[in-house]
């Protein structure tokens, strides 16, 4: 009985999260990748999906962005089989769904934002007593004016 209790008390959840930035491109920099300029998007909206081995969707969520457009995505329920295709850098992507700004509210694909953008990991974790999160990143995302010019400026 000894063991048994031994093995709960030092069992850790550990979390994967995913974190970002979502911003709203400047007209200077349309076509481009660049987010010089650029401001955050408070209330944007990203969704985190994951696909398993055969490709099919394993996790799907949205998540918003705080006042200062960044994303913190506790992935709960994401479960994580031994196969290395499931791990998240490999099967979890990051896409952009709406922007809360009328006049920025059109896709770019900054990063692959339209169609996802996968996950680095930077060696970020953080601890608690029984908890452990594995943070990744992705981004930064970037909606776009609908109102920039596409003729050159001279």
């Amino acid at each position: 009985m000894a063991a048994h209790e031994n093995a709960t008390a030092t069992e850790r959840k550990v979390d994967v999260v995913v974190e970002g930035m979502v911003y709203c491109q400047s007209c200077e920099h349309y076509g481009t990748w660049s987010l010089s300029e650029a401001e955050t998007i408070a209330s944007a909206k990203v969704s985190v999906i994951c696909k398993n081995e055969k490709d099919q969707v394993s996790y799907y969520k949205s998540f918003q962005t705080n006042d200062n457009g960044y994303f913190y995505a506790q992935l709960e329920g994401f479960k994580m089989n031994n196969c290395l295709v499931e791990h998240p850098l490999q099967s979890c992507s990051v896409k952009l769904l709406s922007s809360p700004l009328e006049n920025c509210s059109l896709l770019s694909n900054v990063n692959y934002g339209m169609y996802g953008a996968s996950l680095r990991y930077e060696r970020k974790k953080l601890f608690g007593k029984s908890y452990e999160a594995v943070i990744y990143a992705a981004g930064p995302l970037a909606f776009r004016p609908s109102n920039c010019s596409t003729t050159t400026q001279e």
